[in-house]
């Protein structure tokens, strides 16, 4: 399918949003990512840090910037989200555990919609927490389907290995068990959206006494099967809006 508008300057603008979708990008990761000459990509990358539709975190990486942030927020909707809340409660309720996504924000990852157990013993992770993308399971899957440069970065310090990832990959979910906290166990399902890019991932955490050692055994099922429907309702409404 033919993306380009006939205006050339905005394609290419839209091109490198789109390669920042999956996270923190090097200006290398751009060129690559985009097919742009390094010059262009470097003044296009400007001139919209500039207008705060990009930014950079402490590493010097390009992130999606604030103002898309505000603009989402004015818009009334964002897609994600509005599409989350009812499938999270139906896996709170399927699992009898707190339901979650999160999205990747620079080095840390964003819980952007849960579902919270309502009574008992329960992992509480309100919309708006910071976690670290170095440990949990939903760091794991939003993580392993990054390009090699970032896996390497991403593996620095973190609780988990390679071989860990390799699996995720492998079986389309991840687990952890005590990783991010001592006690706590998750089980997480990468949501791709309509380009294929892994863009946020749908959690479940709860004590281990409850999910076990080995909860991906319980849930994984659940968990990729509300990831999955979370990704359709997002090419729904991508396809919806195209053919406006």
């Amino acid at each position: 399918m033919d993306n380009s508008s006939g205006v050339g300057v905005l394609d290419k603008a839209a091109m490198v949003l789109d390669a920042l979708e999956a996270g923190p990008t090097t200006l290398a990761q751009l060129v690559s990512a985009t097919g742009l000459s390094r010059p262009t990509v470097h003044r296009l990358a400007q001139a919209l840090v500039h207008h705060r539709l990009l930014g950079k975190d402490i590493h010097g990486r390009f992130i999606l910037g604030s103002r898309l942030v505000e603009l989402a927020s004015a818009a009334g909707e964002d897609r994600l989200i509005s599409a989350a809340g009812p499938l999270l409660i139906q896996l709170r309720d399927q699992t009898g555990e707190s339901a979650q996504v999160f999205r990747r924000q620079g080095d840390s990852r964003v819980c952007v919609a849960s579902a919270e157990r309502p009574v008992g013993l329960r992992d509480t992770i309100p919309v708006g927490t910071q976690l670290s993308m170095k440990a949990g399971s939903a760091a794991q899957v939003l993580l392993a389907w990054e390009d090699h440069q970032r896996l390497l970065d991403g593996l620095d310090g973190a609780r988990f290995t390679p071989t860990i990832l390799s699996g995720v990959r492998r079986r389309g979910w991840a687990q952890s068990l005590g990783e991010r906290e001592p006690g706590v166990s998750s089980v997480s399902a990468p949501v791709r959206g309509p380009n294929g890019r892994v863009i946020a991932a749908v959690s479940i955490s709860g004590p281990i006494e409850r999910l076990t050692r080995q909860p991906g055994k319980l849930y994984a099922d659940d968990v990729v099967q509300t990831a999955t429907q979370l990704s359709r309702a997002l090419q729904q409404r991508s396809d919806e809006r195209d053919s406006e």
